[in-house]
């Protein structure tokens, strides 16, 4: 049996700027494709250069997650040394216009609590991209380098200092 539908039950589609709803769905539909306790940062490139940060955790990534921020916070890691240990622990994938970066957190977890930090040059290296950064903005960058960044929702979804 076919139904048609008569002009008054047509469903109008209207354009929409807010493409939330859609992103949502492909950040869950990514997020199933990998395994418990991973945390993913996912880029959505736009047609018109910019970009979308997503973060998303599997099941169980969310607690996990804040442990390893607490125990990273607890032992002074800083940005530098999210970077090395994430570096070491994340797996880099694209879709399209969509960049994954997953990070396996047990893992994460056993790299803080060895005390695995980053390598002196990185280290170095991180504080002049801030200082260029800083004085091509007309800022002064403060000392040191900022805190760890975060893989667990806690820290991530709290602003920088």
């Amino acid at each position: 049996m076919t139904a048609t539908l008569t002009a008054p039950e047509r469903i109008a589609l209207v354009p929409s700027a807010d493409n939330t709803p859609v992103a949502r769905a492909i950040v869950q539909s990514i997020a199933a494709d990998h395994d418990p306790e991973t945390y993913l940062r996912i880029v959505l490139h736009r047609p018109d250069g910019g970009a979308n940060l997503w973060h998303a955790w599997t099941a169980g990534g969310e607690p996990l997650g804040d442990e390893v921020d607490r125990a990273a916070l607890a032992i002074g890691m800083d940005a530098a040394d999210w970077l090395h240990i994430g570096d070491l622990n994340c797996t880099r994938s694209t879709r399209g216009r969509i960049a994954v970066e997953a990070y396996a957190l047990r893992p994460v977890l056993a790299d803080v609590a060895s005390g695995i930090r980053s390598p002196a040059d990185r280290r170095d290296g991180l504080v002049r991209v801030i200082q260029e950064a800083a004085r091509r903005t007309g800022q002064t960058p403060r000392p040191g380098l900022p805190r760890w960044l975060g893989m667990g929702p806690a820290l991530v979804n709290q602003p920088t200092p």
